[in-house]
């Protein structure tokens, strides 16, 4: 019978934490875009690396560039490293919620596996609170590792301005307005004559 509450208890617990992780990743993809105008001419997007700190970056461009074009929609949202780099950050995610959740409950995890408990364990469940920080700090370093790409990647109407990740820097606001001019330009002179009101 104890064996059966115990097995319940896991479920329930693996659950809950499902359950959790679903609608944390739910609420940080609503916050993870921004959206700064509201025009419906020209939308310019943004794709920058979170964990590098670019989030302060892209909301300085976006203010100058809505100040400078404000028929622009600037939307800005985190740039998601392609390949096996995002799903490994996610699986060290769930795992270290998992651990964090048998630590904090007391479950000796080494039972289900009949390996006799080890002393770092013993030790995890006696020091329930470092053991919670130090899993979630290491775990996290590891995921930003993994998830760090380093982008700023601009586009406008889809064509793509400037790549942080092919020039290894940040363009000067100078140079941004430059190619958006530049750009703007050439979208005009591919739009028919007769669509501008004469004067």
């Amino acid at each position: 019978m104890s064996n059966n509450m115990f097995y319940l208890n896991a479920m329930l617990l693996v659950c809950t934490l499902l359950f959790t992780l679903t609608h944390i990743n739910a609420d940080s993809d609503e916050g993870s875009i921004s959206k700064i105008g509201s025009s419906v001419g020209h939308t310019m997007n943004i794709y920058y690396c979170y964990s590098c700190g670019y989030k302060k970056v892209f909301e300085d461009y976006a203010g100058i560039i809505q100040q400078k074009y404000p028929e622009i929609s600037v939307i800005g949202a985190n740039y998601d490293p392609p390949g096996f780099n995002m799903y490994l950050s996610r699986i060290i995610g769930f795992g270290k919620m998992l651990v964090i959740m048998c630590i904090l409950s007391g479950v000796n995890i080494f039972a289900w596996l009949n390996k006799p408990q080890p002393a770092w364990w013993s030790w995890c469940l006696e020091n329930k609170l470092y053991a919670c920080m130090m899993m979630f700090f290491l775990a996290n370093m590891i995921e930003g590792q993994l998830i760090s790409s380093g982008a700023f990647e601009i586009s406008l109407n889809n064509i793509p301005l400037w790549s942080k990740i092919e020039t290894g820097r940040i363009p000067q606001p100078s140079e941004l307005f430059q190619i958006i001019d530049n750009t703007l330009q050439f979208s005009k002179m591919d739009l028919p004559k007769n669509l501008f009101v004469q004067s």
